[in-house]
């Protein structure tokens, strides 16, 4: 009964956390911009798997998401994925590092670009409390015949 239990508050936890993803908009009210300090914006903030970066910017830019490498070097020749259409919207999906850039290499080389670094949510982390509590009292269940 005891087990039972704490599988279904872990469970309710779990979906308490799994609503909690956060929706970031790029530059806040400068959005996309050229003349938008990134780093600045970026900095302080904490990203966790789950919460959606929302890019909105005029129709002179556009916005990528690329590898390390190619953030580095403002390329776009291995875009990852990649919009113009004004409002676009990536969520994050997995912990790690998330590198996104204008499309105009002009502009990415002058600060046009934004490093994520995503951290693993809160609800990840419960689910797999929730794997291992429910492994563990599986495996200390009595075998019925």
């Amino acid at each position: 009964m005891a087990k039972q239990l704490l599988f279904h508050v872990l469970v309710i936890l779990s979906l308490v956390l799994c609503c909690s993803a956060s929706l970031y908009i790029v530059g806040d009210s400068a959005g996309w911009d050229i003349s938008t300090d990134l780093d600045t914006w970026s900095k302080g903030k904490k990203f966790v798997v789950g919460d959606i970066l929302l890019f909105q910017y005029s129709s002179s830019y556009s916005v990528s998401e690329v590898t390390r490498e190619s953030y580095r070097a403002c390329s776009t020749t291995n875009v990852i994925q990649s919009s113009s259409n004004g409002n676009t919207s990536f969520t994050l999906s997995r912990p790690g590092d998330e590198y996104f850039i204008c499309g105009n290499k002009l502009y990415c080389l002058g600060g046009m670009k934004l490093h994520a670094h995503v951290e693993q949510s809160a609800q990840l982390a419960s689910k797999n409390a929730t794997a291992t509590a429910t492994a563990a009292a599986a495996a200390a269940a009595p075998v019925q015949a």
